[in-house]
Order: structure tokens, then sequence, then C-alpha cells
């Protein structure tokens, strides 16, 4: 049986994961999640990534390291310092080595809200690449504020029962840190270990189609598909543990 590590996006916590652990844990799985430290704006991406490693027993060594939307930027770097089986990301951001997200999405967005984020770009030969990639980010979803609970409710928790949604609205954390847009990616290369990604088909913020894209080019493998909005581990944790544990 593996150990299954649940690491948390943006505005979540560990507390996001109590309806899918009951799931795993019934196939005999083991299962960790941690609270990332989100609220501290100076938090880096390798800080989210040692609070995780500190988070894993150090005597298992099946670990299936999950990533939901924001931690697709954290668990390869955590795959590089301890050993793993396999990299699930769930609609996932998927890091480029010594690019930031930002620098990915950059020119989609207009000049006064580059200036507005600060952004600095870099050397245009070292974009040109993503310029003919699908939008990574839902264009509704771009320049919303996720403090606002309606805002959540519709993209986030659209495809919740009711009270699940209400629920995880009230469990919301602030997101102060911003190094998973921002920050330069420090890999080198993406970790060479066995890698899965979940695309949620009715995903209102990560774009479906980026995932599958990015899923073929960048992780070398197909998406799998579940039809589910962006937290399927809150609005379909059966179907999301049956992704998880399927070969």
């Amino acid at each position: 049986m593996s150990l299954f590590c649940l690491v948390h996006g943006a505005f979540q916590g560990a507390w996001c994961w109590d309806l899918l652990i009951p799931y795993l844990e019934a196939q005999g799985h083991k299962t960790v999640a941690m609270d990332l430290p989100i609220e501290n704006a100076s938090a880096t991406l390798s800080q989210f990534a040692d609070v995780v490693i500190q988070a894993l027993p150090k005597t298992d060594d099946d670990i299936v390291l999950v990533g939901h939307s924001m931690a697709g930027t954290i668990i390869p770097l955590v795959a590089e310092a301890v050993k793993v089986r396999q990299l699930v990301f769930v609609g996932g951001l998927i890091p480029y080595p010594g690019i930031s997200t930002l620098d990915q999405f950059s020119h989609h967005l207009d000049a006064d809200t580059l200036k507005s984020l600060n952004y600095q770009p870099k050397d245009p030969s070292k974009l040109q690449q993503f310029h003919n990639e699908p939008g990574m980010f839902e264009p509704a979803s771009v320049g919303k504020d996720f403090s606002d609970a309606a805002v959540l409710m519709d993209l986030f928790y659209h495809d919740c029962q009711p009270n699940v949604a209400q629920w995880a609205i009230s469990k919301s954390r602030s997101q102060q840190s911003m190094a998973y847009i921002f920050e330069t990616n420090p890999l080198k290369a993406l970790p060479k270990v066995e890698r899965k990604y979940i695309v949620c088909t009715n995903d209102r913020i990560i774009s479906p189609t980026w995932s599958r894209y990015a899923t073929r080019k960048r992780l070398g493998v197909d998406a799998i598909e579940l039809a589910s909005g962006h937290c399927p581990h809150l609005s379909y944790p059966d179907l999301l543990a049956k992704a998880l544990t399927s070969s």
C-alpha cells in the first residue's frame, strides 16, 4: 500500500483533503496532509517544499505526492529531496525550470496589467516558446478577488454540494505568498519519476485545454479526465480516489 502525501493549493489547507482521505484509507493506503505557510507573504517555493518534507514519515518508501493547483509548483521540489514513486498533479500548475508561472502566461496580459504586477519580463527568446501554448488560466478567473465568498463559490466550489461549499468557504485561508505565480522556479529539470495528471474538465480556473497540452508536452503522458470543477477532492472525492489509485 502507498502513502499519499496530499499537498493543498492556494487559499486552502490540510482540511481540504478531509473528504478524500477516507476513500484512500478504505483501500488500505496511508495519508498525510499539512498546512503550507501561505499566510506568510515572503514564503518561497522551497520553504513550502520543506514543510512537505518535514511532514513525511521517514519510514515510507512508496510515496505518492499529490499536488492540487498551486502545489504543482511545489511537489517536484519535494521529489528532488525525497524518494517518491509518483507525482500526481490534480488540476495543477506544471512548473517550467528556470521560469516563473507569470513568465509562462505574461503574453496573455495587457501592458497595464503587467505594470500593475511590477512584472519585469525576461529575455524574449526564453519566453517565445510559450506563445503558441493554450492559455493557462480560464479568462473569467484572471484578476478575480479570491477572498470574496461569491468568487470562491463560482470558481472553486460551483460543483460541490451546498453544505460542502459553505464549509470550504468558511475554512478558506488568506493567500499572502504569491511565490507560485512570481518566483522563478528553482528546478533545473523535472524529477525523473512516474507522473500522472488529472485534468478537471469543468475547471473554471486552470484551463483544461492547457492542462491536456502541458501534460503531454512537459510530463510526457496523457492526462486522466475527471468531470469535475477545480476541487474534485471536495466535489467528487470518490472519483478522485479512483483516479489516484488506478494504474
